[in-house]
């Protein structure tokens, strides 16, 4: 049998209507299975900053890894820097080879190096092990985010991005679930590297599960492959045609193959064509990294140094916080496909700086004690949850397919670089001090960022809402 891949030219203009019958599917079972097989990405970086967060106290003890704090956020800075280099590798290459073959890649990676960082013996390895394990979910944000934004009903994809982005927070819970159970059962110099070890046998799980999620039908148009295109949308329409009517014949649209795309053509996409887009993206990519990596990957340290809190009792505290983070994106989503992209994103950003520097007043004011501390935040991040997520919406959907994928990972690489990379380890330097009024002065940066990018999103937001993402290109 010949299994030669056929492919249109660089530049070949041609007929399809393959955009439009996955934007015309009726939500289905198929449609959960790949949200559950890709969305599982947020779910374990969620996962993976909780690990580490709640069992911070822990790696203080001399039986464990013996770190100080400013170690400690040194660590979860490799960690960030470990994203941003897995971003942009694996960005690049999942434009080149496709969504589906780098999601399986890059997901053995985070396993290999999730269990590796429960061997680690030293600052110097653990930082390592924890930079490899950031290269992975890195490497997933522009591999997976392409994929799902590809894959979706377009009058859907706002509410369903928003929450899958929100299942982060799911991942909050888990582990903080996990670090309390373990914690309680074991001795210190075993319990923290278990707790790692049980965050790689839940990515485990999620391997056999993505083997069936198929390639994107838009990535294989855009690279000339129309036949392949036609075959996996054929199998996509059988899927959803066995428990739903499927919608009469689409009109078919002009398409360009493009190929593999040079880097002198996404800067020209980039700083060019799409220039405002691009100062929007970073603008909500920074603001949203700094304050989140910033305020939660220190907060366990928080609650242990001002508050008191035991190692095996702050997993109690991250679970309500976990839940406002979660519920929020879920509660307004909706919001974001009827109200509209630019008013929702600019309103959940302003709010979410001005109740930052509230949370950060009163905590510098002795106005809370842990459990009404946890509670407010629990409030703020209801919101901000909800602003986040829409930063990585914006990223994913307003550039062309052909480049989708090394955008989210410039952005992703930019705004964590600019914004997120930065913020633990200077976090950690503010709660060694000791003095909750340095503490705050963190949280008013963020704040700031916050409302700075609500006000940039206000004036140039897109409306993307209910379009597909070729229309989006024309805008």
């Amino acid at each position: 049998m010949d299994t030669t891949v056929r492919a249109l030219r660089a530049g070949t203009h041609f007929e399809s209507d393959v955009p439009q019958r996955l934007d015309r599917l009726p939500w289905s079972a198929w449609h959960w299975r790949v949200v559950v097989a890709l969305g599982i990405t947020w779910t374990l970086d969620g996962l993976e900053v909780t690990l580490v967060g709640s069992i911070a106290p822990l790696l203080h003890d001399p039986q464990t890894l013996g770190l100080s704090e400013g170690q400690i956020g040194a660590a979860a800075s490799a960690y960030l820097f470990g994203a941003i280099s897995g971003a942009l590798v694996f960005g690049r290459l999942t434009d080149m080879f496709g969504r589906k073959r780098l999601f399986l890649v890059t997901l053995a990676l985070y396993l290999a190096a999730t269990a590796a960082s429960a061997l680690s013996w030293s600052f110097a390895s653990f930082a390592f092990f924890r930079c490899l394990t950031g290269a992975g979910i890195g490497g997933e944000y522009a591999a997976v985010n392409s994929a799902i934004d590809e894959l979706l009903p377009a009058r859907l994809r706002g509410r369903v991005d928003l929450a899958i982005n929100s299942t982060y927070w799911l991942g909050t819970a888990l582990g903080a679930v996990l670090t309390i159970v373990v914690l309680r059962s074991l001795p210190p110099a075993i319990a923290w590297r278990v707790v790692f070890g049980l965050g790689a046998a839940l990515g485990l799980t999620m391997i056999f599960v993505r083997h069936h999620v198929p390639e994107s039908p838009r990535w294989l148009l855009l690279h000339g492959r129309t036949d392949d295109a036609n075959r996996v949308m054929r199998d996509i329409e059988a899927h959803v045609g066995r428990t739903h009517a499927l919608p009469p014949p689409a009109q078919a649209g002009i398409l360009e193959a493009k190929g593999i795309v040079t880097f002198t053509s996404i800067a020209r996409v980039l700083l060019r064509r799409h220039l405002r887009r691009t100062i929007l993206g970073v603008s909500l990519m920074v603001a949203q990294a700094f304050a989140y990596n910033g305020v939660f990957f220190t907060y366990a340290l928080v609650l242990s140094r001002f508050y008191g809190v035991a190692p095996h009792r702050i997993g109690l505290y991250l679970l309500p916080f976990a839940a406002g983070n979660l519920v929020g994106p879920v509660v307004l989503g909706h919001l974001f496909d009827t109200i509209g992209r630019r008013v929702m994103i600019a309103a959940t950003y302003i709010a979410s700086g001005l109740l930052i520097a509230f949370a950060g007043f009163g905590l510098a004011r002795g106005w809370f004690d842990a459990l009404t501390l946890t509670l407010v935040w629990c409030g703020v991040f209801f919101v901000a949850s909800a602003a986040a997520s829409s930063a990585y919406l914006t990223v994913s959907e307003l550039f062309p397919v052909e480049l989708r994928g090394m955008a989210i990972a410039l952005f992703y690489a930019t705004g964590t670089a600019a914004g997120g990379l930065a913020a633990p380890a200077l976090f950690g330097v503010l709660v060694q001090t000791g003095d909750p009024a340095h503490v705050f002065v963190g949280y008013l940066v963020g704040a700031a960022l916050m409302v700075g990018g609500g006000a940039i999103a206000a004036a140039l937001g897109v409306a993307a809402e209910q379009k597909s993402l070729e229309h989006i290109n024309e805008l």
